[in-house]
C-alpha cells in the first residue's frame, strides 16, 4: 500500500435498508469495523433500544409518541444504548489478550498485512516482556469501528400535533439529526439523497459539529455524492456557516443497492480520477470560506486544515477491485454493502430472505419502480414483501394500511402528504383510471404503474422484527431488500471472517469467474437505462428531455474514452476489458435519440 492508514481497516460497511444494518456496530465494531445505523425509523429503533437494553441489563424507559420531541429523545436513547454497549464489548476485547481469548485473535487476524496496528503489534509484543507495557499499548492503539448513522436529506416530512402543524425543527430529517447531535457518540452523520438547505442550516445549532480548540470534532459530516461539483457545491454551503465536511463518499449511481440516484451518465471511474487531482484544491477552497465563517462566529479556528477523507462504495466484489480503488486514485476506504447482507455476524436479515439471496441470479436482481420516492429502486425479485403486496392486488385491496408515513410526500390529495404506496392514495388513483375510457392493456400498465409502489417502510424494517422475535401488529407486509447486482455473485452464507479475507484477498468466496469487472458491469447499467430513457422520451420529446439525452450519451461516451485508457494500461484481463468495452460503446451508439421537430 502507498498510502499510511491509520484505521483499522481499509472497508467500511454503508447504511442497508432500515434494519440490516440496524445493530451492525453492536456486532462488529469491536473488531474495528465501521457501519452506519439508519436513523430514519424511530419505531423500530425504540424497539431495538428495549430489546437491546434487556439483552444486556441497561436500564430501559420507554419514550411514548405523547412525549414531546419522542422521535428525536427515542434516537438519541438507542445510540446511547449502542454506544454502551460497544464501549463495554471494545473493552473486553481488550482485557481478552492476557487470556489468549479467540475475540482478540479474531481482532488481529481479520487486520490487512498492511495495517500499521497489525505491524506495530507484532512489534510491541515481540520486544515488551512487561505485561505492563503490553496492556498500555492497547490501550493507546486499538480503537473500535465508528458508529455513524445516516439521513436520508430528502425524508423530512413535516409533522403535526393535534391537526396543528410543528416548526420545520420536528421534521423528520430535523429531529433525527437533532437525535443523532444529542447523543454520546463520538462519529459521524452520513447525509444522502441530495442537498436540503433548510437541513444543512440547522447543523450550526449543535456545538458537537465546531472543532474545539484542538481541532477535534465530536461529531462530523459525511456527504454521500455522486460527482466532484455537487461535492463542491455542498462544501462550500455548509463551510461558510462553519461548517467542515470531513468525508465526501462517493457511490456508484446504479451499481449500488438502495434507491439508484443515476448520474447523467458521469461513470464512477473518472468521478474517482477528478477527486484525485483536485482534492487539495477542494481541500484549500473549502477551508479558506471555513475560516471567515468562524471568525464570524468566534468559534476556534484550526490552524491548518481539517482532516478530509475520499471513500468510493458501489458494486466492488473482489480484493483486486477493493486494492485497485484505494492506490490507483489514493482513497480512505472502500464500503463494502451487499455481500455483507449474507454475513449474519454483520446484518439483520432473516432466513427466508438469506436462502433467496442465496440463490439469486442477475435476472432477479433489478432496478425496480417500487419505491413511493419515484426514485429507481435495487430490489429481489420474489422478496416477501412483494408476495403479500401481490396478494393484497389480486384480491382488490391494492396499497399498504402506511402506518409509518416516512416516505410520504404526495399532496396531489389532501393538504397533510400521503404515501403512493398507501391504500388510500392507491385507490383513488385505481378510481380515477375507471373514469378514463382506456383499453384493458392501457388500463393495465397504467393500473400497474400505481400499485408497483411498496410499503418501504415496513418492508426494509421487518427483518429486525423477525429475527429478534420482536412482536409486531397491523398487517403482513413481509421483507423487502435492496441489494445491489453485486449481489449476483456471492451465494452462500459467510462468516464474518472469511468475507473479510475476501477483501484482503485471502480467500475467495466468488464461486463464478465470469462476474464483469465493477465499472464494466456499471457502464453496462448505464447504457441499459439510457436506452430505456430514449423510449421513455420519444413520444412526448421536448427540448429539455433532448438536452438531458445528448448530455448523457456524451458523458457515457467521455467515460468510454477514460476506461480505454485506463484498461489499456492493466497487465490482467486487458484484452477481455477492453474487448467488453468496445461491445458496450457500440451498443451505446446504436442507440438513436430521437429529434425534436420544430412545429
Amino acid at each position: 500500500m502507498t498510502k499510511k492508514r491509520i484505521d483499522p481497516h481499509s472497508f467500511h460497511i454503508p447504511v442497508m435498508g432500515l434494519a440490516f444494518t440496524i445493530d451492525s456496530p453492536i456486532k462488529i465494531a469491536k473488531y474495528g469495523i465501521s457501519s452506519v445505523i439508519s436513523i430514519v425509523d424511530d419505531i423500530l429503533i425504540e424497539k431495538m433500544n428495549e430489546y437491546y437494553s434487556t439483552k444486556f441489563e441497561i436500564p430501559f424507559k420507554a419514550i411514548s409518541t405523547k412525549v414531546e420531541d419522542y422521535r428525536a429523545k427515542r434516537i438519541t436513547s438507542y445510540l446511547n444504548t449502542v454506544d454502551t454497549i460497544v464501549k463495554h464489548k471494545f473493552e473486553t476485547l481488550k482485557k481478552s489478550f492476557e487470556e489468549k481469548s479467540s475475540e482478540f485473535e479474531k481482532y488481529m487476524d481479520m487486520l490487512p498485512d498492511f495495517s500499521e496496528i497489525k505491524q506495530n503489534f507484532v512489534e510491541t509484543v515481540h520486544n515488551n516482556t512487561l505485561k505492563e507495557d503490553v496492556s498500555s499499548w492497547f490501550q493507546n492503539n486499538l480503537k473500535p469501528g465508528s458508529i455513524d448513522v445516516n439521513i436520508m436529506t430528502k425524508l423530512d416530512k413535516p409533522n403535526y400535533s393535534k391537526n396543528e402543524l410543528l416548526p420545520s425543527e420536528f421534521n423528520d430529517a430535523h429531529a433525527a439529526l437533532r437525535g443523532f447531535a444529542n447523543s454520546n457518540l463520538e462519529s459521524s452523520v452520513v447525509l444522502s439523497a441530495g442537498m436540503n438547505p433548510r437541513l444543512y442550516s440547522y447543523f450550526e445549532k449543535f456545538s458537537d459539529f465546531y472543532p474545539d480548540a484542538n481541532g477535534f470534532q465530536k461529531k462530523k459530516i459525511i456527504l454521500k455524492v455522486s460527482d466532484y461539483r455537487s461535492a463542491l457545491i455542498q462544501g462550500k454551503f455548509l463551510a461558510k456557516k462553519g461548517l467542515w465536511v470531513s468525508e465526501y463518499r462517493i457511490e456508484s449511481g446504479l451499481n449500488c443497492g438502495g434507491h439508484a440516484f443515476a448520474s447523467d451518465g458521469y461513470l464512477m471511474g473518472p468521478i474517482l480520477e477528478e477527486f484525485k487531482n483536485h482534492k487539495n484544491d477542494l481541500i484549500s477552497d473549502v477551508h479558506n470560506i471555513l475560516v471567515g465563517a468562524l471568525e464570524n462566529k468566534e468559534k476556534h479556528i484550526p490552524s491548518s486544515p481539517l482532516e478530509l477523507k475520499i471513500t468510493a462504495q458501489g458494486g466492488v466484489g473482489t480484493s483486486e477491485e477493493h486494492e485497485f480503488l484505494l492506490d490507483n486514485y489514493n482513497i480512505d476506504s472502500v464500503g463494502w454493502g451487499s455481500p455483507f447482507l449474507l454475513v449474519p455476524e454483520v446484518s439483520t436479515v432473516d432466513k427466508q430472505t438469506i436462502e433467496a439471496l442465496k440463490v439469486a441470479k442477475e435476472k432477479d436482481l433489478y432496478l425496480s419502480n417500487i419505491s413511493p420516492l419515484g426514485v429507481p429502486f435495487n430490489s429481489l425479485r420474489g422478496n416477501t414483501n412483494e408476495i403479500f403486496k401481490k396478494e393484497r392486488i389480486v384480491n382488490n385491496k391494492a396499497g399498504s394500511s402506511c402506518p409509518k408515513k416516512f416516505l410520504a410526500s404526495n399532496t396531489d390529495y389532501s393538504e397533510k402528504v400521503i404515501c403512493t404506496a398507501s391504500k388510500k392514495y392507491q385507490t383513488i388513483k385505481l378510481s380515477e383510471l375507471e373514469t378514463e375510457n382506456l383499453t384493458s392493456d392501457e388500463y393495465s400498465k397504467k393500473a400497474t404503474q400505481i400499485t408497483d409502489k411498496a410499503c418501504l417502510c415496513e418492508g426494509l424494517s421487518n427483518a429486525a422484527l423477525i429475527n429478534n422475535n420482536i412482536e409486531h401488529k397491523g398487517e403482513k407486509q413481509g421483507v423487502a431488500i435492496c441489494p445491489g447486482p453485486n449481489m449476483a455473485y456471492f451465494s452462500k452464507e459467510l462468516s464474518l471472517k472469511e468475507m473479510v479475507h475476501h477483501i484482503y484477498g485471502k480467500a475467495n468466496v466468488i464461486a463464478t469467474n465470469n462476474r464483469p469487472h465493477m465499472f464494466i458491469k456499471e457502464l453496462s447499467m448505464y447504457v441499459d437505462y439510457f436506452s430505456n430513457k430514449v423510449d421513455e422520451f420519444k413520444d412526448s420529446l421536448t427540448k429539455k428531455n433532448e438536452k438531458y439525452l445528448n448530455t448523457f450519451q456524451t458523458n457515457l461516451a467521455d467515460g468510454i474514452e477514460y476506461y480505454h485508457q485506463l484498461f489499456s494500461s492493466f497487465d490482467v484481463n486487458k484484452e477481455i476489458l477492453l474487448s467488453e468495452l468496445d461491445t458496450l460503446k457500440n451498443e451505446l451508439f446504436t442507440i438513436k435519440i430521437p429529434i425534436l421537430v420544430n412545429a
